[in-house]
Formats: C-alpha cells, sequence, structure tokens
C-alpha cells in the first residue's frame, strides 16, 4: 500500500516536472518595442484662425465684433428696443439713465476678450466706485468696479464671481487708463431635473494676470441671498448700467467674440471697456480680511497664461 502511495506521489511529480520544463521552453512572441510614431495621432487638425493685428488692435479672424467702434447694432437694451449707450470716437460709454444692454446674438461656450477704463475723474468709495458688471449668459456676473486704492468686500471686488468667489489678486490698472479681461467660459451642462451635470466654469484674467482659474460657478448671481440653480439654454452677455452715482465707465474699439467648442468666444471691447489682443485654483477664504495684494503687469504671476 505505502509502496503504490509512493509510486503515484513520484509520477506526480515527474509529471509535474516535464509540464514546467516544456512550458519553460515555449516560446513567446517578444513585446513590440516603443517608436515615437505610436503616441502620436494627426487627426482632426485644429482649424486655423489668423490672430488680430496688434498695430490696429483687430480681433481674431474666427472672432464675432460686438463693437466696431462706430455703433451698438450687436446690442438691445435689456428694456427692449436698441441699445442707447453713448458712442464717440470709437468709444461706448454707460449711460446710466439708459439701462443695461445686451448682445442680440446668444451664446454658450466662449472666450471674451473686453477692455475697459474708469474715468480719471472717479470719486466715490467702496461698491460706489466704477461699478459695472458683465453677466455670462445673463445669469453669471463677473464683476467690474474700481479696486484702486478702493477697499471693498473681497467676493465683490474687481474680477470676483460676484458675491461668490474673489479674485487671485487685485491687478487694476488706475484709473484713467485701460483694463483688459480675457474670460474663458464653460456653460453648465444639466439634467433632466435641472440640477447641473457639470457646473459652469470661468477663467477670468486682468491685464494679464489669472483673477479666477476654472473657477466652478455655484449658480445664479443674487445682489440679496444665495446662488440659486437654474436649468437655461443660449444667453446673451449683458453690460450693466450700475446705478451707483460715480461717473461711468466706458467701454471702446470693436467687442467681438469667439464661440469655443466644448466650442470658443471672444469679446473685444475697450474704452473703458475695449476689444484688444485677446483656467491649480487658490481658494481664497470668505473670512479672509485683508483684499488681495495689488500686483504690476511685470510681476512673475504675470507672466502666467499670457
Amino acid at each position: 500500500m505505502n509502496k503504490s502511495i509512493t509510486m503515484k506521489t513520484a509520477l506526480a511529480a515527474l509529471a509535474c516536472t516535464v509540464c514546467i520544463s516544456a512550458s519553460a521552453q515555449k516560446q513567446y512572441p517578444e513585446q513590440e518595442k516603443m517608436k515615437p510614431g505610436m503616441s502620436e495621432y494627426w487627426t482632426p487638425q485644429p482649424k486655423v484662425v489668423t490672430p488680430g493685428d496688434i498695430k490696429t488692435n483687430s480681433a481674431p479672424s474666427d472672432a464675432i465684433v460686438l463693437f466696431d467702434g462706430k455703433d451698438l447694432s450687436a446690442w438691445q437694451s435689456a428694456k427692449g428696443g436698441p441699445a442707447e449707450w453713448i458712442v464717440k470716437d470709437g468709444v461706448f460709454t454707460v449711460d446710466k439713465k439708459k439701462g443695461d444692454i445686451l448682445t442680440k446674438q446668444k451664446f454658450e461656450n466662449f472666450q471674451l476678450h473686453i477692455e475697459w477704463c474708469v474715468p480719471e475723474n472717479i470719486t466715490g468709495t467702496s461698491q460706489g466706485r466704477g461699478n459695472s458688471g458683465i453677466f455670462l449668459q445673463d445669469m453669471y456676473e463677473i464683476q467690474v468696479l474700481d479696486c484702486y486704492n478702493n477697499e471693498t468686500y473681497v467676493n465683490g471686488q474687481t474680477g470676483s464671481v460676484y458675491k461668490q468667489t474673489p479674485p487671485l489678486a487685485n491687478a487694476m490698472r488706475k484709473p484713467g487708463e485701460w483694463n483688459v479681461y480675457d474670460i474663458i467660459y464653460s456653460a453648465p451642462i444639466f439634467k433632466e431635473d435641472g440640477t447641473y451635470r457639470v457646473p459652469p466654469r470661468v477663467t477670468v484674467i486682468q491685464n494679464g494676470i489669472v483673477l479666477q482659474n476654472n473657477t466652478t460657478i455655484l449658480g445664479t448671481t443674487e445682489y440679496i441671498g444665495f446662488p440659486k440653480v437654474v436649468k437655461h439654454g443660449a444667453g446673451p452677455i449683458r453690460l450693466q448700467s450700475h446705478g451707483d452715482p460715480s461717473e461711468p465707465i466706458s467701454f471702446r474699439a470693436y467687442a467681438s467674440v469667439s464661440a469655443i467648442s466644448r466650442t470658443r468666444t471672444m469679446t473685444w471691447p475697450t474704452g473703458c471697456f475695449r476689444p484688444s489682443r485677446v483656467r491649480t485654483r487658490r481658494i481664497w477664504s470668505l473670512s479672509q480680511k485683508k483684499p488681495p495684494t495689488p500686483l504690476s503687469a511685470t510681476s512673475p504671476r504675470a507672466l502666467i497664461a499670457r
């Protein structure tokens, strides 16, 4: 009996040895050596966009011109009818008696280039000094305000997502000098129940300095209360005629918008809003007492995203 068991064990061991030996001798193909072309793809090619001319301050070839320095035909009054802000010498200036203006065209994802200028003789303090705003899809406000030596609540400063996210820096130029906004906006995607599947996000660059870096927008802009999630589709860009008593700001040159693909939209206003050459988010505590430190256009951070 013991001899039988011993024999079976020996035979089993021999069989295993034969199997292992056969497996070791079997040849498999070697992995193909990696070549540069294996990680390259050639299509689809991006479309060609001709940059604007710096000397003539022209818009890129794919931009939708919203202001050509002559009239506000691409805009309308928020109250209905034509936009009646003041157009003079290639600049359009807020008329506080006429109310807000909206683009006639509606947008989804876009890049907006806009230039604006606070009057040199500006008066007032806090929110009562050179106040305006840019409403993305007529829902979400990016604050426009003279914050040059003018303190206010940080989530209401220049470049804030108003009443939501403070800017990363105070990059204001002094009154009488042009400020440039480059805004890259991604529209929200909604679920069937009206909540966000993908919330809206925004990047804001002022004078070459990042103020908002792919910031999540929490909902609609509310002066009193908190953001609301409201389902919507494409919407216009609104420029605000604020009710503060200070001297009105201006926009100049030509405004343009280029749709970007999720698509790209670009706007170029000047004049105290003008079009010109045209997202690590640092969290700014709402309880922080000090306002963001002013940065010069030549500081190291100013070179980011140029």
